[in-house]
């Protein structure tokens, strides 16, 4: 038997007898140059499939780079240096960019393109660095400038708009004149004759409300009784001028409030000492030659916080008669011993009782200070924003760090305050004021009522009114939840939720209590 293996590998095995009967061949597959290979298709597949997956991500990943380089390089040699690398020059780029701009912090920044685009343009024809932060400058600026100029024409439109009578206010004034020209009810008297005693009974809940909106108190009114949860204890004095008069006591004589009682009186008919009107003759006169000297003086034409306070501080409605006859509360009410005092755009939510059981501990005023926004006073409500602390008397006397308190209720003692020269005290810092060139606060009703008050105001918990909500930063900032918790919301600011400029998502918490199904309400189109 013999035996035959290849030096080259296996490629044929040989197996015989020695006669030669019968023999076996077995071949294989060697590793030899002339042999054969065959590859198998699962071999193939997953190599295809990568190269499938990885080529196109390598195909963009090249043309950003070379997109890249286009922009950042001069050369085909940076270009090829940035893609063999790998190295990103952009920051480099931004180094370069950022030294080009303050060095064009000093320069003349006036001459520059007219539009981003003419910028663009211009720029792909110049490749110089510095004259490119030279432009941009210009623009950017004169684009701010653009921003302000539009903000404060739109900070002067809101003024505008804020302070005009809507039409259908005039015409529901006109119409309840004429109803109490002609009809008996809406001459009757104002409460009926058997309430009258309870217009100075101390043991029913008294609210004074100084106005010449007739839809606005009916709105106070009703929801304040709405809210309440002893509506038959509500006594409301309400004092308007004389050319309102007759229109408030139609709409009152017409529109019966259930349980509560209304008084509704004009300025005319108040028997006042000469002393008394002398005092508030001088302090409308004083008060308008203030308002006359800011009104005339030039302000700054950049759009700021300040300039829109300045723009409503300086809106007709700080010369009201209404406004300044805060000042004389104890001689309106001269028969009461405590009042709360509702401004005209507030709407009570909840039962607010608990105000006149309120201890006032010897203070004058009882009233809600700014300071729910954390721990400390809500930005723009301390005194040093109110009044001038560069004046010596004013930083003499006051710390500007303190919170301010708010208009739009409030509990007066007038017994306490009988017995204090707060109207006084007001009369003299207005004096003051205007000797010193209205130089010791910012225009507005509130600032020199600080000073008068100061010491004989005792705080309401802060959780008893939401105010702001004719600001449209505020309002859009307060929650759903915190405005329907609010005893007391109080729509400051310009946008008042009887003009068009009102803020929808807050308007309805006012207009809910328009009554929408009066026959005046109809004819004037007044919408709830």
């Amino acid at each position: 038997m013999k035996f035959y293996i290849s030096t080259k590998g296996i490629r044929r095995v040989t197996i015989s007898n020695e006669d030669g009967k019968g023999s076996a061949k077995t071949t294989t597959a060697g590793t030899g140059a002339g042999s054969g290979r065959r590859i198998s298709v699962r071999t193939v597949f997953p190599v295809v499939l990568v190269l499938g997956i990885v080529l196109p991500f390598l195909f963009v990943r090249i043309a950003i780079l070379m997109l890249e380089s286009a922009a950042a390089c001069s050369s085909l040699e940076c270009a090829g240096w940035r893609f063999f690398n790998g190295v990103d020059t952009s920051l480099e780029l931004r180094d370069e960019l950022t030294r080009a701009l303050i060095e064009a912090n000093d320069g003349n920044v006036n001459e520059g393109a007219g539009s981003f685009n003419e910028l663009v343009k211009e720029m792909t024809s110049n490749q110089d660095l510095k004259a490119f932060a030279f432009k941009t400058k210009s623009v950017l600026s004169q684009l701010e400038r653009r921003v302000q100029l539009a903000r404060q024409q739109e900070s002067v439109y809101w003024h505008l708009a804020s302070h005009g009578v809507p039409k259908s206010l005039h015409c529901l004034c006109l119409k309840l004149a004429e109803e109490y020209a002609v009809n008996a009810k809406a001459r009757s008297r104002l409460p009926p004759p058997e309430f009258v005693s309870r217009l100075v009974d101390p043991t029913f809940h008294h609210l004074g409300l100084l106005t010449d909106n007739i839809l606005a108190a009916s709105v106070v009114v009703t929801s304040t009784v709405e809210s309440s949860i002893n509506p038959e204890k509500l006594i409301f004095h309400i004092v308007t001028d004389k050319k309102t008069y007759a229109p408030m006591h139609a709409w009152f004589a017409t529109n019966s409030i259930k349980s509560a009682v209304v008084e509704v009186r004009g300025l005319h008919q108040y028997d006042w000492s000469e002393e008394v009107n002398a005092g508030v003759k001088e302090m409308l006169g004083t008060n308008h030659l203030i308002w006359k000297q800011y009104y005339n003086k030039e302000k700054d034409l950049h759009y700021t916080q300040e300039h829109s306070r300045y723009l409503e501080a300086l809106s007709p409605s700080s010369l009201s008669l209404m406004n300044q006859l805060r000042m004389y509360t104890p001689e309106l009410f001269p028969d009461l011993k405590k009042i709360v005092f509702l401004d005209d755009d507030v709407v009570i939510q909840h039962d607010i009782s608990s105000l006149w059981e309120l201890d006032l501990n010897g203070k004058v005023i009882g009233s809600v200070f700014k300071s729910w926004c954390g721990d400390s006073c809500c930005p723009g409500s301390k005194y040093m924003n109110y009044l001038n602390f560069s004046h010596p008397l004013v930083s003499s006397k006051f710390d500007g760090d303190q919170c301010a308190w708010l208009y739009g209720i409030n509990i007066f003692d007038l017994e306490a305050w009988r017995r204090t020269n707060i109207t006084e005290t007001y009369h003299q810092w207005l004096k003051l004021n205007l000797e010193s060139g209205t130089t010791m606060w910012n225009p507005g009703v509130l600032p020199p009522a600080l000073i008068a008050f100061e010491g004989q105001v005792h705080p309401i918990n802060s959780s008893m009114i939401v105010s702001d909500l004719g600001y449209r930063h505020q309002s859009a900032e307060i929650s759903k939840k915190k405005l329907e918790a609010a005893p007391i919301i109080h729509f400051s600011g310009p946008a008042k939720p009887w003009l068009e400029i009102s803020f929808p998502e807050v308007r309805s918490l006012w207009s809910r209590h328009v009554n929408i199904s009066n026959k005046f309400i109809r004819r004037c189109r007044i919408t709830g």
